[in-house]
């Protein structure tokens, strides 16, 4: 394959133009993508977005979905492509971010909750339905309570009354007036989650709410974007969200998926295009081979990661989510740039392992802080000491009987305590629940042909169940291990084995 970079300078030489260097931080960002995807270029993530089966399962023609995730695997990104593609087809999408929520009040019963979330929302979706063609909202309108079943026909019904000058956005509105179909999207509910029983009320009377307007009105398709450990508190502590279970669709990757997205990026990056199903159906070694022209695919290091295949180094330091890639891939082009190299070397991805891993680490503790405020002490307790990592083939690795021991040892220290029951202090199964939805813990066991398996929560929810054996031991993360060992970094080469190919 030709070096594409040493064809654009050529290109960009006979129109008397100079090629920055390929890994600028503008280059960068275009190769690899924003770690936000709502400040993405939507042109460019549209460009590069790699649709999997949940792209297709939120997307469908459904009133309801409740997209949960992670934070970092694309919930913001699947809903501004989402949203883009339904405006092309006709259907007005609507944005609800949190200043839009912040007051609807809350009430001192549940049902009262609902009410005020069913009429809050009402109002902020015609609202918006004004100013996506008006840039402005009538007095008038808002007044008024609407009923769900008469929202669009209302809207309309104002809209038409108004001027013709007065609208703007003339094809999407006749599209509009075709289809009479607004789809709403609510994302970034986790903003200012503290894991209370305050919050979970809200969010819980949220979901309610919109599942009483999408039944009561057939132009209104509503779909909510909810961090999983924000949904799993929601799900055990509401007995009515069973109703809304069918609409859940959890997001998931695999690796082959995450490995076929990078190539996609590098790809459309270089102005070719690529199959995504031809992608998928590649094995992960054939995949890495067109990552060549931005990075070695061989890693050059020592221990059990000797001559390993880039991508099992890859997949085996991200977390199942795409900004864990974006931001590994990141700060490894950084570094190549200071040693003004054009393609990613070994040397580059070594050096950069544990800012990445401090980044995570950091990157938890913001995350869930807020829901436990001693996460600090109880990830850090997993830092092996200096003579057991030298003695123990792997001091990551551990049995259950094993591992609620080292949490029961530290809670008789000083008591852990969760925001939504702060006068309990939380046992060691609710501490080790906790470590493993959060991602920090992985479940692992051999299968029948001694192949390690690894399971994610959003893979299997209740293997940490105290009352049956699931036959799976516990291990952290490798993303996390930099972090965790800085005395001695080699030896992380020496003990972690590398994830085998999907």
């Amino acid at each position: 394959m030709n070096n594409p970079f040493a064809e654009i300078k050529q290109q960009l030489a006979a129109k008397g133009k100079t090629l920055v260097h390929p890994f600028s931080e503008e280059n960068i960002q275009k190769l690899f993508g924003h770690e936000a995807a709502e400040d993405e270029v939507a042109e460019r993530l549209k460009e590069y977005y790699f649709k999997n089966d949940t792209y297709e399962q939120v997307a469908a023609d459904l009133k309801l979905r409740i997209l949960v995730g992670h934070k970092g695997i694309g919930k913001s990104a699947l809903f501004k492509v989402a949203s883009a593609e339904a405006e092309e087809n006709g259907i007005l999408p609507i944005h609800i971010q949190p200043n839009d929520i912040v007051d609807i009040s809350d009430a001192d019963d549940f049902l009262g909750a609902i009410r005020n979330w069913r009429e809050g929302l009402l109002r902020i979706i015609a609202e918006k339905i004004f100013e996506s063609f008006t840039g402005s909202i009538p007095d008038n309108f808002t007044r008024f309570k609407i009923p769900a079943a008469k929202l669009v026909a209302s809207a309309l019904e104002a809209l038409e009354a108004l001027p013709t000058g007065k609208i703007g956005k003339r094809i999407v509105y006749n599209n509009f007036l075709k289809n009479k179909r607004v789809d709403v999207y609510i994302d970034d509910l986790d903003r200012g989650w503290h894991g209370t029983t305050r919050d979970i009320n809200r969010i819980s009377a949220l979901l309610n709410a919109v599942r009483d307007i999408s039944n009561d009105s057939t132009n209104v398709h509503f779909k909510v974007a909810l961090r999983s450990d924000v949904y799993f508190l929601v799900r055990t502590s509401d007995e009515s969200t069973d109703k809304i279970e069918g609409s859940v669709v959890w997001y998931s990757w695999t690796n082959n998926e995450i490995l076929a997205l990078l190539a996609k990026r590098v790809e459309t990056f270089f102005k070719r295009t690529v199959s995504e199903t031809e992608l998928i159906s590649l094995h992960q070694e054939k995949i890495a081979q067109y990552l060549k022209p931005v990075m070695t695919l061989t890693f050059d290091g020592i221990g059990k990661w000797h001559n390993a295949p880039i991508y099992r180094i890859l997949t085996s330091l991200i977390r199942k989510r795409p900004r864990d890639l974006v931001k590994l891939c990141t700060l490894a082009a950084r570094n190549a740039k200071k040693r003004n190299k054009v393609k990613i070397e070994t040397t580059d991805f070594q050096s950069v392992f544990e800012t990445y891993s401090l980044e995570r680490i950091q990157d938890t503790i913001n995350e869930f802080r807020s829901e436990l405020p001693e996460i600090n002490r109880l990830l850090f307790l997993f830092k092996p000491s200096v003579k057991k990592s030298k003695k123990f083939a792997d001091s990551y690795v551990f049995e259950t009987t094993a591992i609620l021991t080292k949490i029961r040892n530290s809670i008789g220290q000083t008591p852990y305590y969760f925001t939504c029951d702060p006068n309990k202090p939380a046992t060691e199964h609710e501490l080790l629940h906790f470590l493993y939805k959060i991602n920090f813990l992985t479940g692992r066991r051999k299968n029948k042909n001694e192949i390690t398996v690894r399971k994610y929560f959003e893979e299997n929810k209740y293997i940490t169940s105290r009352y049956a054996d699931f036959g799976f031991s516990w291990e952290v993360h490798p993303a996390y291990r930099w972090a965790l060992e800085p005395d001695d970094i080699d030896v992380i080469y020496q003990k972690l084995d590398l994830l085998d190919s999907e």
